[in-house]
């Protein structure tokens, strides 16, 4: 096909090729630009154009791939990558300050709760707690198994109890299956 042909048929076709553009862009400036790339790119590669196949399906892929082109180029612009170990922190350096104070404060009051225990619920309750065994508590305390697994149990009960009354606001309200699912 020769320059003045190629010219000729592109012609014929400008005009289905800016409502084309048009139609994948939403936007005028951008269609006139992508419809100038496009006209561009087939005057540059025109000597791939094989005559007898379809020269307006031709021109439609060259269009079509530069707005695919396009479009990735700018989600990648879009995209911000951060390679920082942790995301929450930008521009803290390298070393990073731990603050338990929250669980400090929280670990003092159930030790308070704990010393408020009667002794009796209160030593098998530490023991228990410090990874002693039922059967070690109950020899060391000279008491038979049930009763110590029993005032382990009332321990337990007794520092939910307290819990409950202190923090009673922060829990929504329990039905009734609920409650006697915590005891």
């Amino acid at each position: 096909m020769s320059t003045i042909e190629f010219n000729d048929n592109f012609d014929k076709l400008s005009r289905i090729l800016h409502s084309f553009a048009y139609s994948l862009t939403k936007n005028v400036e951008d269609a006139k630009d992508l419809f100038q790339e496009t006209a561009y790119r087939a005057m540059t590669n025109r000597d791939k154009f094989r005559p007898g196949t379809n020269f307006k399906a031709w021109l439609f892929t060259i269009m079509k791939n530069i707005f695919i082109n396009n479009y990735r180029k700018k989600m990648k612009a879009n995209t911000i990558m951060d390679s920082t170990d942790n995301n929450h922190y930008i521009n803290s350096g390298k070393q990073t300050v731990r603050n338990e104070s929250g669980s400090n404060i929280l670990m003092a009051e159930l030790n308070y709760m704990i010393d408020s225990l009667d002794d009796s619920l209160k030593v098998p309750f530490v023991m228990h707690y410090e990874g002693f065994k039922y059967q070690e508590i109950a020899d060391h305390l000279e008491l038979p198994l049930g009763t110590v697994k029993s005032r382990i149990f009332f321990a337990r009960k007794e520092l939910k109890d307290q819990i409950h009354r202190k923090y009673d606001n922060l829990f929504l309200p329990l039905d009734k299956d609920a409650k006697t699912s915590l005891n």
